[in-house]
């Protein structure tokens, strides 16, 4: 699946889309950074509901296909402005992580 299909088929609020066509391999759900850092893999859409800056950092470093950011949480310019200097797919949902998880396994 595409990033915009994913945002197509969960009604997902794009924060910024850098590379629609990307291919999400896999996936993982975490808030806790260091624990992201060693455990997603490249290709991975990464549900959580941190907003720092430090987000796009480690979206980055593990090249994630994109961060999908559940319950919709708040989010500043500053870590949307990271997110496109650093060519991330940032989207949004109101959903919860859990329900993100589970209507992505459902498509």
């Amino acid at each position: 699946m595409t990033v915009n299909e994913l945002i197509k088929k969960l009604d997902l609020e794009v924060l910024n889309l850098e590379d629609g066509e990307r291919s999400i391999e896999g996936g993982y759900t975490g808030d806790l950074l260091s624990w992201v850092m060693g455990k997603a893999e490249s290709g991975d859409m990464w549900v959580t509901i941190m907003t720092n800056v430090n987000v796009i950092a480690v979206a980055s470093l593990t090249d994630c296909a994109c961060v999908v950011i559940a319950e919709n949480a708040e989010i500043g310019d500053d870590v949307i402005s990271k997110a496109r200097t650093q060519g991330i797919n940032l989207l949004r949902t109101p959903l919860s992580a859990y329900k993100v998880c589970n209507e992505q396994i459902l498509l």
